[in-house]
């Protein structure tokens, strides 16, 4: 069938939830470790995992407990210096004094040019140093996203801001959450999905993209594409996220220094917790207090529920309204 054209949504900031401060230590061994195997990781298998992958920038700002340090930047921008060469990463490397929480999680054009990952220690984002590399990941195919052409007039042509220019709007916009019908039928499509994830069959998948259509069906306008944008987002980095740790587990094999971090977890375990969690986060579904954070997983399980169809549909993901409408793409 003939795909509509995509809408491509964008959003400036795309903030995640991260744990309270847990410390504030300069930049150390471990940081080394952890920040040299995210790209080692990225360059080993981000191909296989999303084609195209490797076109996309890579500069890292991390944050620590006093100070930033900058990675893979095509030039210092202004009010950063010259920092000490770290052995095992890319040079040159920038640093300036902390501007930016140490929990901080996120990816945007923080300079005005490319899509920067800005991203806390490990301790201070509360995560394990496997699960911090495979979070640098996530946000990097954000990076894939925010450098297509038009990408930022797409999102504008949303209209979904009320003219509000920092990006929070597109974090904090009013979607029923609180409407029971609202919240009912999401809780059964939730259901839905997380069977024909979990138990795939032809019916189940035809079964679900009608359901996913009558509830689009009603929405307004204006929710559908917040919706829609949501899901292409960040639904589709975190199954890339899942999918990473997946083919790593496969592929990759992990430093030595890496390895002997004190909290090092394999891949193979985070991918089972990660896909886990995906179906247990569908399966307890309860809209009014997860609000956005639900289109993470609901996302991740629709293009997981694409996996299964055979469908070259990544081919098509910049180029047509993904989940976005009448015409669901499955066939």
């Amino acid at each position: 069938m003939k795909r509509p054209t995509f809408l491509q949504p964008v959003l400036g900031v795309t903030l995640l939830a991260a744990a309270p401060l847990a410390g504030q230590e300069a930049f150390g061994v471990e940081d080394r470790i952890r920040v040299a195997e995210a790209f080692r990781l990225a360059e080993r298998i981000q191909d296989s995992v999303w084609p195209g992958w490797s076109v996309a920038p890579f500069e890292l700002l991390l944050v620590t407990g006093d100070r930033e340090l900058l990675f893979r930047a095509g030039g210092p921008p202004s009010g950063w210096t010259p920092a000490e060469p770290v052995a095992g990463l890319p040079g040159p490397v920038w640093q300036r004094a902390r501007v930016f929480s140490p929990t901080f999680l996120a990816t945007f054009p923080a300079f005005g040019g490319s899509p920067v990952v800005i991203i806390g220690r490990a301790e201070t984002t509360g995560k394990s140093s496997t699960a911090w590399v495979l979070t640098v990941l996530h946000e990097h195919f954000h990076q894939l996203q925010m450098s297509r052409a038009g990408y930022f007039a797409a999102v504008n042509a949303l209209d979904l801001s009320a003219g509000d220019t920092t990006g929070m709007l597109m974090l904090n916009y009013p979607i029923p959450y609180d409407s029971a019908p609202v919240a009912r039928a999401v809780t059964a499509l939730a259901l839905e999905l997380a069977e024909a994830v979990e138990h795939p069959s032809d019916a189940r998948r035809a079964a679900f993209w009608q359901s996913y259509r009558r509830f689009l069906d009603s929405l307004g306008e204006r929710d559908r594409r917040y919706l829609s944008f949501q899901l292409w987002q960040e639904g589709v980095a975190r199954y890339v996220e899942l999918r990473a740790a997946e083919v790593a587990a496969r592929e990759f094999v992990p430093s030595t220094e890496f390895r002997a971090l004190h909290d090092y977890d394999t891949y193979d375990s985070l991918a089972r917790r990660l896909r886990d969690g995906i179906l247990t986060e569908l399966r307890s579904t309860d809209l009014p207090a997860q609000r956005r954070v639900l289109f993470y997983p609901f996302g991740a399980g629709m293009a997981l529920l694409l996996d299964q169809s055979g469908t070259a549909w990544k081919s098509d993901y910049f180029d047509w309204s993904f989940l976005a409408g009448a015409g669901s793409p499955d066939p």
